[in-house]
């Protein structure tokens, strides 16, 4: 691909990923993403074939954003308990965005369609996520900095509290008093000095 052509596929991509921020997965088409880019149909077919080829795209490069994003935020000389401070404190700032966000269009998306387990892009998030947490916990407690037995298990309890919680904004809403008596309830039981 020509460099011409990946500016216009990342411009295809980066498009249909507000729109599916907008109107979720199940309500956005072909016709959608032609408008919004501006091109034409068969302009659109040449870069790709469907929808959920698109959407699984567009979260594969979000997930690929979102690691790049966090590790460029950890300064070098941060504690393991200031990268978990970080960590959970992005989290927060997710479960607590009702806009920008992906959350609903990944559910329905999900929910409604057959994947496989190599193109299952939320699993292999959440089980990176729980495999880097976890060797974070272990660090920490090797370090003595953190007090966790089971560093695999507690990182695999985190993420389905902390996912459990994206959920929950967006079904029956949670506060922010919610969001950090969590986080509280996590940071207590994994530092000794909260």
């Amino acid at each position: 691909m020509g460099e011409k052509s990946v500016q216009k596929r990342q411009f295809i991509l980066e498009t249909a990923k507000h729109i599916f921020m907008e109107k979720g997965f199940k309500d956005v088409t072909m016709k959608d993403i032609v408008d919004a880019c501006e091109i034409s149909r068969g302009g659109l077919y040449l870069y790709f074939e469907s929808t959920k080829e698109i959407f699984l795209e567009v979260l594969r490069l979000e997930a690929s954003d979102t690691d790049d994003d966090f590790a460029a935020n950890i300064k070098e000389d941060s504690s393991i308990t200031d990268i978990l401070r970080f960590f959970l404190k992005e989290q927060k700032k997710e479960i607590l965005s009702q806009t920008n966000t992906l959350t609903v269009a990944t559910y329905e998306f999900f929910f409604a369609n057959k994947v496989s387990k190599k193109e299952n892009i939320i699993k292999h998030t959440f089980e990176t996520a729980v495999k880097v947490l976890a060797d974070l916990l272990l660090a920490g407690t090797e370090s003595e900095e953190l007090y966790c037995e089971n560093p695999v298990g507690t990182a695999r309890n985190i993420m389905l509290v902390l996912e459990g919680m994206k959920v929950a904004s967006h079904t029956m809403g949670v506060s922010e008093k919610f969001v950090d008596e969590q986080i509280l309830y996590i940071m207590t039981n994994l530092v000794q000095n909260v």
